[in-house]
C-alpha cells in the first residue's frame, strides 16, 4: 500500500509537471509602461502634433505638425515625401525646433527664424501614411487609372491644414529636395487657393531625359540600390546587399543590370519591372515628364526653381522646367530660378566647398538668407513687402561670383549676348576655335572594350548615398587625371587661355563618329584644366575640372523612341546637349574635352552589339569595338559651347 501511495504520488507530480511546462501559470507582475504613453512638451519652444488627414478616397496620410510657440497668423511651409516624415522632424529629440529639424529636408535657419509653421507629410503608401506607394506618382491619365494623385493629394492636404490650423494665416508654401522637389511641381496641376509659392529644389522631372533612372538611353544602375530599398517596403526595411567592397566588380560579376537585379529578386518590385519593359523614351516616360506637364497648365502660383550646377542626380529637370513655364511668366514676377555651385541639395547645408573646390563664402548661406527667405516671406507673410530677388540668381564658377539677371541664359546684368560657338576636335588631339585644315589626320580613334569599362571615378568605387564616409555627392567634381591617361579615353586639349572666356547656357556635342560594333555609347565630358601649379593652392596644380558632361545611348540616334542598330564603321553625327554651365575658364587655364564609350558602373555597359535590349544582354554580346571621332572638313566634330561676348 506504501509502495502504491508513493508510485500515485510520483505520478501526479509528473503529470502536474508535464502540464505545467504545457500551460505555466506565473504570478501576476504588472509592466511598469504605461498602456499609452503622452510625452510632455511644456518646456518645448514648439508643439508636435501628428494627424491623419483624409484624402478624397478616404486613406489617410501621415502628417507631421511643428508649431513654434505663440505662433499667431503664421505661414505653413509644407514638405510631401516619401523619406519618413517622422524622421525629418526628429533629426535629434530636442525640445528646440532648428535642432529637431536641422538635416534633410529643411532649410531650418528660414524655417526658424521666420517663424514658419512646419508641415511634413508621408506620401500615400509610405512609413505612416495608408495607400498604395508608386514611384513617383504619375497624374490621373494614361499612366494612373485611379481618380488620385499627388496632387490631388496635396490639394487636399492644404485644405485640411488651413481649415485646422488656427495659428496659421491661411498661405501655404511647397518646398523639397528631389523627390520632394517633385512634388511641389506636382502641386501647381490644379492648385489649391492657399497655395501661394512653391519651391522645387533639384527636382525630379524626366526620369529618361536626364534625370534619376536614364540619361539619354543609358541607364543609371548606380540607383538600383535605391530602387530596392525604397520600393520594396513601405518602411524601407529591406536593404541592397553586395558581395564585393567595389562596385565596379559587383556590376561586372554580374554581367547586365538586368541579371544583378534577378540575383537581388527586384522583379519582385512593380516599379522595377516597368522600367526594364521601358528603355526607351516611349508614352510611358513622356506621360510623366513634369516639364511637358506643366507646359500644357496655367500658370497660377509663383514658383522658384533651384538648380544645382554639379547636381549629381537630377541635373536636368529644373533647367527643363524653366524652359517650359518662362515663356508663360508675361510679367516676369512669377517664374523664377536659382543656380547655385553645389551637389544635389547642398543648398541647405553648407556651400563653402564643393570637393576640391572652395567658393570663399558660404554660398548656400547667400541662398537661404539673401533669396529664399525674402522669396518665401513675400508670398506668404501678411505684412511682408515686395522683395527684391532677381528673376535668375546664377552662380558665376571660375570667378565665384553671383549674378542678378534678368533671364537664363543671358551671360550678364548689362549688355551682352551668348554667341554659339563651336570648339573643334582637330588632330593632334587638340580642341580649338578654329576649323580642321584639309590634310590633317582625318580622325582619331580608340578601342572600346565592355570587359574594361571605363570607371567614373577612381576605384574602389563606393556605393550611391550620403554619410558613412561616402563621397557620392562629389563625383561630378573629381579630378578627371586618371581617366585622361587612360588609352581608351580621347583627350582634346587646347592652348593655355591668354583671357577669361565665359560660357553661359547648355553646350551642344556634336560628334562625327563611327564605331566597328552595331551600338555605342558616346560620353562627352567638357573640363576646366588648371595651370600647372596653383599658388596657395597646390594640390590644385593641373586640376581637371568636369564643367558639363554627359552620355549618349547610340541606338537614339534617330528616334528616342524606337532604337536602330548602328551601321557599321560608318561616320555618322549624334548630337545631344550636355548640362548647363555658368562658368569662367580663366587666363593660364586650358579647356578639354574627353571622350570615351563607357563610364561604369554609375551607367551600364553598352554591349557594343545591338541587342533588343541591354538589360538583358548576354556575356557573348559584349564584344571590343574600334571608335574613330572624326575631325576633315566636311566631317568636323565639335562641341558648340554658348559664349558670352560682351557689346
Amino acid at each position: 500500500m506504501k509502495f502504491t501511495r508513493v508510485v500515485f504520488l510520483f505520478s501526479s507530480l509528473l503529470l502536474a509537471s508535464t502540464l505545467f511546462a504545457q500551460n505555466p501559470k506565473y504570478p501576476e507582475y504588472p509592466s511598469e509602461s504605461p498602456a499609452t504613453f503622452h510625452a510632455v512638451m511644456d518646456s518645448w519652444d514648439y508643439t508636435r502634433t501628428e494627424v491623419m488627414i483624409a484624402m478624397r478616397d478616404g486613406v489617410k496620410l501621415h502628417t507631421v505638425i511643428l508649431i513654434p510657440k505663440g505662433a499667431k497668423n503664421a505661414p505653413i511651409l509644407l514638405t510631401r515625401t516619401p523619406y519618413d516624415a517622422s524622421a525629418l522632424t526628429n533629426h535629434v529629440h530636442s525640445g528646440h525646433l532648428g535642432p529637431s529639424l536641422y538635416g534633410y529636408d529643411n532649410a531650418t535657419d528660414v524655417i526658424v527664424e521666420g517663424g514658419y509653421i512646419r508641415v511634413i507629410q508621408d506620401v500615400r503608401g509610405k512609413y505612416g501614411s495608408e495607400g498604395d506607394y508608386v514611384m513617383s506618382r504619375p497624374l490621373h491619365g494614361p499612366q494612373n487609372p485611379t481618380l488620385v494623385d499627388h496632387s490631388t493629394d496635396t490639394y487636399d492636404t492644404i485644405d485640411w491644414l488651413v481649415k485646422n490650423i488656427p495659428e496659421s494665416n491661411g498661405k501655404v508654401g511647397i518646398l523639397g529636395i528631389s523627390y520632394d522637389g517633385f512634388l511641389p511641381l506636382m502641386a501647381l496641376v490644379n492648385p489649391h487657393p492657399a497655395l501661394r509659392v512653391s519651391v522645387p529644389m533639384n527636382p525630379m522631372v524626366d526620369g529618361w531625359m536626364g534625370d534619376d533612372w536614364f540619361h539619354y538611353g543609358a541607364f543609371r544602375q548606380a540607383n538600383m540600390s535605391y530602387i530596392y530599398e525604397q520600393a520594396a517596403t513601405r518602411r524601407n526595411d529591406e536593404k541592397w546587399w553586395t558581395n564585393h567592397f567595389d562596385e565596379y566588380d559587383s556590376f561586372m560579376e554580374a554581367g547586365s543590370a538586368g541579371e544583378l537585379g534577378r540575383r537581388h529578386g527586384l522583379e519582385q518590385v512593380g516599379f522595377w519591372n516597368k522600367l526594364i519593359a521601358h528603355p526607351s523614351y516611349d508614352a510611358f516616360w513622356k506621360d510623366q515628364a513634369m516639364d511637358k506637364i506643366l507646359a500644357g497648365q496655367s500658370l497660377k502660383v509663383p514658383v522658384m526653381l533651384v538648380h544645382s550646377l554639379w547636381d549629381q542626380e537630377d541635373i536636368y529637370g529644373a533647367l527643363a522646367v524653366y524652359k517650359a513655364i518662362k515663356p508663360k511668366d508675361t510679367g516676369n514676377d512669377k517664374v523664377f530660378l536659382v543656380l547655385g555651385p553645389w551637389h544635389h541639395g547642398q543648398e541647405i547645408g553648407d556651400g563653402s566647398t564643393l570637393g576640391a573646390l572652395k567658393f570663399n563664402s558660404d554660398t548656400a548661406l547667400y541662398f537661404r538668407q539673401q533669396i529664399l527667405r525674402p522669396f518665401l516671406d513675400r508670398y506668404l507673410k501678411d505684412e511682408s513687402t515686395k522683395s527684391k530677388v532677381a528673376p535668375v540668381t546664377a552662380y558665376e564658377t571660375g570667378t565665384n561670383q553671383w549674378e542678378q539677371l534678368s533671364a537664363w541664359p543671358s551671360g550678364c546684368a548689362n549688355n551682352c549676348t551668348i554667341k554659339p560657338t563651336p570648339l573643334y576636335l582637330g588632330a593632334g588631339p587638340r580642341a580649338d576655335f578654329s576649323a580642321p585644315k584639309s590634310g590633317d589626320q582625318p580622325f582619331e580613334e580608340y578601342v572600346s572594350d565592355p570587359a574594361k569599362p571605363v570607371p567614373y571615378r577612381a576605384r574602389p568605387s563606393q556605393p550611391m548615398g550620403y554619410g558613412d564616409g561616402l563621397t557620392w555627392s562629389e563625383w561630378l567634381v573629381d579630378d578627371q587625371r586618371e581617366q585622361s591617361g587612360r588609352p581608351d579615353v580621347l583627350v582634346f586639349s587646347s592652348n593655355t587661355l591668354k583671357a577669361p572666356l565665359k560660357i553661359s547656357g547648355q553646350p551642344v556635342a556634336n560628334l562625327v563618329a563611327s564605331t566597328s560594333g552595331t551600338d555605342s555609347d558616346w560620353v562627352v565630358k567638357l573640363i576646366d584644366v588648371y595651370p600647372d601649379e596653383v599658388a596657395g593652392d597646390p594640390h590644385m596644380g593641373g586640376y581637371q575640372l568636369m564643367v558639363s558632361a554627359d552620355i549618349f545611348r547610340g541606338r537614339y540616334r534617330e528616334s528616342l523612341e524606337k532604337p536602330k542598330a548602328i551601321t557599321s564603321d560608318k561616320p555618322l553625327l549624334y548630337q545631344f546637349a550636355l548640362p548647363a554651365a555658368n562658368h569662367v575658364f580663366l587666363p593660364g587655364h586650358r579647356i578639354m574635352v574627353q571622350i570615351q564609350s563607357s563610364w561604369f558602373p554609375l551607367y551600364d555597359r553598352n554591349p557594343q552589339t545591338f541587342v533588343p535590349s541591354i538589360f538583358w544582354a548576354k556575356p557573348a554580346d559584349y564584344k571590343k569595338a574600334t571608335q574613330r571621332i572624326y575631325h576633315a572638313p566636311g566631317q568636323e566634330s565639335f562641341v558648340e559651347l554658348p559664349v558670352v561676348a560682351a557689346h
